[in-house]
């Protein structure tokens, strides 16, 4: 087998969005964050691929679907280095780096059990004080939490 066909572990795109970096164990998580289980889209998901930077990584494709930055920028809770590739006509036609949004709402649970949002029908909203170390404050009780304590909902 050639160089070129060993490399391309994944189809190519004609138009639409890659999510590429995520880490193995997380892919998942982005999966159901994006709620991708419920569009009609072409998706190829790649799972525990050969990467330089992480050992194994996964990789998400989705045909004719261009996220806007804040649902992207959703899973920089869970992945903080993925890279997003916009694809048109074969060629990646833009690259972003995920970044974490100021704000997140109805995305994280929030630690503190007496808080309103764990005692009435209501949506989350923490803001991010610490981008860098994903550092979020509940809107309502202002209880602090760290990315290793952040349950998605």
């Amino acid at each position: 087998m050639d160089a070129n066909k060993q490399a391309l572990q994944v189809a190519a795109l004609k138009n639409g969005t890659v999510i590429d970096h995520i880490p193995s164990e997380k892919l998942f998580t982005v999966v159901s964050l994006l709620r991708l289980e419920r569009m009609d889209n072409n998706i190829t998901i790649g799972f525990n691929l050969e990467s330089k930077k992480l050992g194994k990584k996964g990789i998400i494709k989705i045909a004719d679907k261009f996220f806007c930055d804040e649902e992207i920028n959703r899973i920089a809770v869970i992945a903080p280095n993925v890279k997003l590739n916009i694809v048109r006509d074969y060629e990646i036609a833009e690259k972003k780096y995920v970044q974490l949004p100021d704000q997140l709402k109805g995305i994280v649970k929030c630690a503190n059990p007496m808080c309103i949002t764990n005692n009435e029908p209501m949506k989350t909203f923490f803001k991010v004080i610490d981008k860098e170390r994903c550092i979020i404050r509940c809107h309502y009780c202002e209880k602090e939490q760290q990315r290793e304590q952040i349950v998605i909902i």
